[in-house]
């Protein structure tokens, strides 16, 4: 399927391959840091809205 992608590749067409790994290497990269985020962290952070003066148990939530 590629294949024919990569065949007639010319002028535009670069910008428009190397745009659309650019996109799915950055979707990948951002899905594995969220994946690595702690609960703490999270709940912390969803939490700030609401305690916004609050500074308890704030330390060592970053991963």
């Amino acid at each position: 399927m590629f294949k024919q992608f990569t065949e007639d590749i010319s002028g535009n067409q670069v910008y428009l391959i190397s745009s659309l790994g650019i996109f799915l290497i950055f979707f990948i990269v951002v899905t594995i840091m969220l994946m690595l985020l702690r609960k703490q962290y999270i709940d912390h952070m969803s939490d700030l809205p609401l305690h916004d003066g609050d500074h308890d148990a704030a330390n060592n939530l970053l991963p």
